[in-house]
C-alpha cells in the first residue's frame, strides 16, 4: 500500500520520550557506556541501552520487540543520531548485552549514579538497603556464576517457581547507586553481611567516608555477625529490632509502664480524614544488650494500631472469656446449703481468675426453695429452706487490657548512633526509616513479567546485565520525579494531579499521561510538534527543567 503522506514529509509518535532522552543525556548516559564498554560494533553500546531504557519506560514493551518499536519512531531525535531500526534485532542486542557483561553491568551502574548524584546534587546521607525476589517461569537449569536461579523464600508467595534475587542499595529515599541480582536462595541476613564488607568503597565514591551515613535496613540486618561488622566498619545504622528478641519485649513493656513518652505527633502531610484517620507517633529512649554491646532503642508508638496484632489480641481475649465462662458455668450450676460455702466457691473462682484478663464479678444469691403442694387462698407459700448460688459476671480488666493494646501498637527502632540524641533526635531517625518505603516501591517497578521473561533471560550473564538496564529506567525515572517535587517544594506551588485536581506530590508515572499525545511531524528535515504545547504541558517541563526544544532538536 503506497503512503498517503508526501515524500520528505513523516511523523513520530514520541510522546515523552524526548523527557527521558534529555534525563539520559544529564547523567551522561551514551557516553559513559561507550567509554567503558569497547566495541568495534555498527550498534555502539551507549546507543543499545539507551533504546532498552526508552523501551522499557515507554509502557514496558518486552525488549525482543525493540525493532518494532522503533520502526516507527524519530531515531536521530530519541537516540541522538540517525539509526536503522534493523539493527537492533535480537543478535546485535545479545552481543551488546554479553560485551556488557564482560565490562561489569554493576561497576557500569556504579559510574553512572555518581554521574547523578553529582549532576542532581543528591543527598548521599541516609542510605537505604533491601532485597526482593524475581519470580521466573520456566525450567532454568542455570547454577553457575554470577548467580544461581533456583527455589527459596519467595517474597511473592510462589514458592513453586524457580527465582533469583534482587539487591539495591539507595540514597536519599529512593535514588538507586548500587543494585545487582543474588542467588535465589540466598538469606537476607547474609547479604547485609556482604554489602557491609563493600559499603565504605561504594559510599567512597561518592565522597562519604565512614560515620558521614547512615545504613537503613530491615529486621534481616540484626545478626550477631552483623552487628559486629558494623562497629567493625564504623557503619552507623538503623534497623528494626525484630520482635523475637526478649530485648524487645522487655523494652515496649518498659516504655508502656513508665509512661515517659515524647511526643513526635503525625508525619504523614496528608490531612486528617474521618474514615482515613492519620497517624500519630510517641517515642521512648531506651537501651538493649545485644551480644554483650549496648545499642540504642527508640520504641515507637503509633496510634494506627497493626491490625494484625489487634486482631490476635482479640482472639486471645475471647479465649480467656471462653475458659472463664466454662468455670462460672459450672461453678453456677452448684447449689450450696449455707452462705459461707457459696462465698468459699466465690473466692476460689476469683483467684483462679486471677492471671485472666478479666474482671470475674461474684454475687451470692439467695434462692428459696417451697414445699410441695399450692398454698391456700391469701396465703403465702411456706419456705422449707434456703440454697445459695453464685451469679458471675466477666468485664474486660483494663488495667491489664489496655498496656496489652499499647504494646501491640509498638515497635522498637535499633541504632548505634549511642549518645547522640541531639544530632539524631528520635522524630529524625523515625522519620528516616520511614523513608524505607522509597526502596520498597523500587522493587514493584522491578517485578515486570513481560520484562523478566524476555528472550535473553536464558544465560545469566544476560540476566544481570537486564537488570543494568532497569536499574537504569528506574534510576531515571526517580530522578525526574525527584526534580518534579523538589520544583513544587521550592517555589510552594502544585502541578496538574488527576482528573483536573493539583497536587504536591506529583509521580513520574502522572508526568507520562500528560504527554501521551505528544507527536512531531518531520518535513524536509525540519521537526514541528503536531500540535502546540498545552499550558499543564509547559508546567510539567518548566518543572523538570526541559525545554521545548527537547521534542524538536536532537
Amino acid at each position: 500500500m503506497e503512503s498517503l503522506l508526501p515524500e520528505g514529509l513523516s511523523y513520530s509518535d514520541v510522546k515523552y520520550l524526548p523527557i527521558i532522552k534529555h534525563f539520559a543525556k544529564k547523567i551522561n548516559l551514551v557516553d559513559t557506556i561507550d567509554t567503558m564498554v569497547k566495541s568495534q560494533m555498527q550498534l555502539q553500546p551507549g546507543q543499545a541501552v539507551l533504546a532498552m531504557v526508552l523501551d522499557t519506560l515507554s509502557g514496558r514493551t518486552p525488549l525482543y520487540r525493540l525493532k518494532e518499536f522503533f520502526h516507527d519512531k524519530d531515531t536521530e531525535l530519541l537516540l541522538g543520531t540517525e539509526i536503522d531500526p534493523e539493527l537492533f534485532c535480537d543478535h546485535n542486542l545479545g552481543r551488546v548485552l554479553d560485551k556488557i557483561f564482560d565490562t561489569g553491568a554493576q561497576s557500569i551502574f556504579s559510574q553512572l549514579s555518581q554521574n547523578a548524584v553529582k549532576r542532581f546534587g543528591i543527598d548521599t546521607r541516609d542510605v537505604h538497603f533491601d532485597t526482593t525476589s524475581i519470580s521466573v517461569y520456566g525450567d532454568y537449569e542455570l547454577t553457575e556464576e554470577p548467580f544461581k536461579i533456583t527455589y527459596g523464600h519467595s517474597k511473592d508467595h510462589r514458592a513453586d517457581l524457580k527465582q533469583f534475587l534482587i539487591s539495591m542499595l539507595c540514597v536519599n529515599r529512593n535514588i538507586p547507586i548500587v543494585g545487582a541480582p543474588k542467588d535465589g536462595n540466598a538469606s537476607d541476613k547474609t547479604l547485609n553481611n556482604e554489602l557491609l564488607t563493600h559499603i565504605s568503597k561504594y559510599m567512597a565514591d561518592h565522597g562519604l567516608k565512614p560515620g558521614a551515613y547512615v545504613y537503613v535496613a530491615d529486621s534481616a540486618f540484626v545478626t550477631e555477625d552483623n552487628l559486629k561488622k558494623a562497629d567493625e566498619r564504623q557503619t552507623w545504622f538503623l534497623t528494626r529490632l525484630p520482635a523475637t528478641y526478649n530485648e524487645c519485649t522487655r523494652i515496649i513493656r518498659e516504655a508502656v509502664a513508665s509512661d515517659g513518652w515524647i511526643d513526635i505527633g503525625p508525619l504523614a502531610e496528608e490531612p486528617d480524614r474521618p474514615k482515613r484517620p492519620i497517624a500519630h507517633y510517641r517515642a521512648y529512649e531506651g537501651t538493649v544488650e545485644l551480644y554483650g554491646n549496648l545499642y540504642r532503642a527508640i520504641v515507637v508508638h503509633s496510634s494506627a494500631h497493626d491490625k494484625r496484632r489487634h486482631k490476635r489480641i482479640d482472639r486471645m481475649l475471647q479465649q480467656d472469656r471462653k475458659q472463664l465462662e466454662v468455670d462460672c458455668k459450672e461453678a453456677t450450676a452448684t447449689a450450696y446449703y449455707c452462705r459461707e460455702d457459696a462465698q468459699a466457691a466465690g473466692q476460689k473462682l476469683i483467684r483462679k481468675s486471677g492471671s485472666s484478663y478479666h474482671q470475674l464479678q461474684i454475687n451470692v444469691e439467695e434462692v428459696p426453695k417451697y414445699g410441695r403442694g399450692r398454698p391456700a387462698a391469701g396465703k403465702p407459700r411456706k419456705v422449707l429452706r434456703y440454697e445459695y448460688r453464685l451469679a458471675a459476671t466477666l468485664v474486660e480488666a483494663p488495667e491489664k487490657v489496655a498496656p496489652l493494646r499499647q504494646e501491640a501498637g509498638c515497635f522498637v527502632l535499633l541504632t548505634n548512633l549511642l549518645d547522640q540524641q541531639e544530632d539524631w533526635p528520635a522524630q529524625e531517625l523515625l522519620c528516616l526509616y520511614k523513608s524505607q518505603i522509597g526502596i520498597e516501591k523500587n522493587f514493584s517497578f522491578l517485578k515486570d513479567p513481560a520484562i523478566v521473561n524476555s528472550i535473553f533471560l536464558k544465560k545469566a550473564e544476560r540476566i544481570e546485565v537486564l537488570g543494568l538496564v532497569l536499574l537504569i529506567s528506574l534510576l531515571i525515572w526517580r530522578l525526574m520525579e525527584r526534580c518534579m517535587r523538589k520544583y513544587v517544594e521550592i517555589n510552594d506551588c502544585k502541578l496538574p494531579g488527576w482528573v483536573r485536581r493539583k497536587t504536591k506530590k506529583p509521580t513520574a508515572f502522572m508526568m507520562t499521561t500528560k504527554f501521551a499525545s505528544i507527536m512531531v511531524i518531520t518535513i524536509d528535515g525540519h521537526r514541528q510538534l503536531v500540535k502546540p504545547l498545552k499550558p499543564f504541558q509547559r508546567e510539567y517541563l518548566d518543572a523538570l527543567g526541559v525545554t521545548t526544544d527537547a521534542f524538536t532538536f536532537p
